[in-house]
């Protein structure tokens, strides 16, 4: 389990595979705001209402100049499933082994229901066009939390 991040860290690079199998890196958005948010499963209820919420809301991230990039556990294939079967126009990247939501502090330590266990802690960092962390929002709601960070943000 990895430290969280903080705001003025150097946000941990990384290239994962997108929905279609390309790679895309956090160095491609260098010189532009990007929103991370890092969710545990595609096609499951919560998830799917973040995703469609930063859908909904892309055009107003991305003219205050932000890019949006999520990322799960799942295979690029579920992640193209989840694509199609929602609509969805944000970014989606497969981090299968973990390394990104490592280095971000986005899975660890989670309690539910009395249980301890390891798992992916639904997480937001935004990071500022010189590749550093801005905000680090850590165990967030999946509904309502969109609105949150457009608030938090000044959007």
């Amino acid at each position: 389990m990895s430290e969280r991040l903080q705001p003025g860290d150097v946000a941990p690079a990384f290239t994962l595979p997108d929905a279609d199998g390309n790679e895309v890196s956090l160095s491609d958005h260098k010189g532009r705001k990007v929103i991370v948010y890092f969710y545990p499963a595609a096609l499951t209820p919560g998830c799917t209402k973040q995703a469609c919420d930063f859908t909904d809301n892309l055009d107003l991230l991305a003219d205050a100049g932000y890019d949006v990039i999520g990322i799960s556990p799942d295979s690029p294939e579920k992640l193209g499933r989840f694509r199609e079967k929602e609509s969805l126009k944000v970014t989606l990247l497969a981090d299968p082994g973990k390394t990104a939501l490592d280095a971000y502090g986005a899975f660890g330590e989670k309690k539910n229901y009395g249980k301890t266990y390891l798992g992916v802690i639904r997480s937001t960092i935004v990071v500022d066009e010189e590749g550093k962390v801005a905000h680090a929002f850590y165990n967030v709601r999946a509904t309502g939390h969109v609105a949150k960070i457009i608030k938090d943000l000044g959007i």
